[in-house]
């Protein structure tokens, strides 16, 4: 998710140099390769281990990073939309329109029956409770250029599961700060997790306003209503830049409460939403500064991106030191924990 993301960002950012698409290209196809290698190594896992698909799917914790999985095909959409699509024909605009449309129906019924599951199952308590519990619904939010005949039902559908993701997400939320208030910060080591609430606001505000720019005019509904497309663009701007303000709120809140206890932290795979709640808030600040027309946001823009960049290289760095030193990605050392926890009570 955050390389496809940070390579969105590049190919978005506005102060641009000879080379930076060729980058940008690079980390694409890195991201590619990534996606490749973690699918084959969790299929085999689960083929090699009967059962552990469903146990991975009902576990309270390592199930709500199952949308993770979609949110991985959402970046390498966009990354296929901006790199693949005016270096190839028309076939792949087609493909993209199919795969948009396998992923609206999948990531829906992804939100009804795992939320359903969390409903029923009653894994989860309020003292548990983190900004990844949006992460089920957030697939369905990240719902591109196509003709006018198919570019309209797209934005109807973007729209549709855009506002679905934000109204769970605004429940969710007040879960969220619930807990906050009376259980206080989660632990050090999973404060980064909190930058995950920054992702819902800022990817809607940019939706809002990348839909309202792809809308045809002069057909089907515009063409009978010419001067919608009109009052659309300032809403969606002012729209964009309320629900900017409410991820810059959670963007400071986490940043603070993760400065205020990095000196208690170690790696951890949660560290990886420094980077891509932040894709959303970058590409939205560049957004809401192009429409404005203003420099001073659009230099804000390039700034974040070159942070982003920054983040990325920090966070694989660790993490890559966390592998070799078997801190991570290791039997017991992750989600499955608790199990072997339980292994050593039972022995004892």
């Amino acid at each position: 998710m955050s390389t496809g993301g940070l390579s969105l960002a590049l190919s978005g950012t506005p102060h641009r140099f000879n080379g930076l698409d060729t980058i940008g290209a690079v980390v694409f196809l890195f991201d590619v390769a990534l996606f490749i290698i973690i699918c084959a190594g969790i299929s085999t896992r689960f083929i090699r281990v009967p059962g552990s698909l469903l146990r991975s799917l009902r576990h309270p914790t390592e199930a709500l990073f199952f949308p993770t999985f979609w949110l991985s095909i959402s970046t390498l959409m966009g990354c296929m939309q901006r790199y693949g699509v005016p270096s190839t024909g028309s076939w792949l605009v087609v493909a993209v329109r199919v795969l948009f449309w396998i992923y609206a129906a999948s990531t829906f019924l992804i939100a009804c029956f795992q939320y359903w599951y969390l409903f029923t199952a009653k894994q989860l308590t309020i003292q548990s409770m983190t900004p990844a519990w949006i992460l089920p619904i957030f697939p369905a939010m990240l719902c591109g250029s196509q003709p006018p005949v198919h570019r309209l039902p797209i934005i109807v559908a973007g729209v549709t599961f855009q506002g679905l993701g934000m109204t769970v997400s605004f429940l969710m939320y007040s879960i969220y700060i619930h807990r906050l208030m009376e259980m206080g910060l989660p632990s050090p080591n999973l404060r980064p997790g909190m930058f995950i609430a920054v992702g819902p606001p800022a990817f809607t505000a940019l939706a809002l306003i990348g839909m309202v720019d792809a809308l045809p005019e002069n057909y089907g509904y515009f063409a009978t209503y010419p001067l919608a497309v009109h009052a659309l663009r300032p809403m969606a701007l002012f729209i964009g830049i309320f629900l900017w303000a409410l991820a810059l709120w959670f963007f400071s809140i986490a940043l603070i409460s993760v400065l205020a206890g990095v000196r208690e932290m170690s790696f951890h795979l949660v560290w990886w939403a420094f980077v891509f709640p932040n894709v959303g808030f970058t590409i939205a600040t560049i957004s809401i500064g192009e429409q404005l027309g203003s420099e001073g946001v659009l230099w804000i823009g390039s700034a974040m991106t070159i942070l982003l960049v920054c983040a990325w290289l920090f966070v694989f760095t660790h993490h890559v030191k966390a592998v070799l030193a078997r801190r991570i990605m290791m039997p017991g050392m992750d989600e499955d924990k608790d199990e072997y926890e339980e292994d050593d009570d039972h022995q004892a």
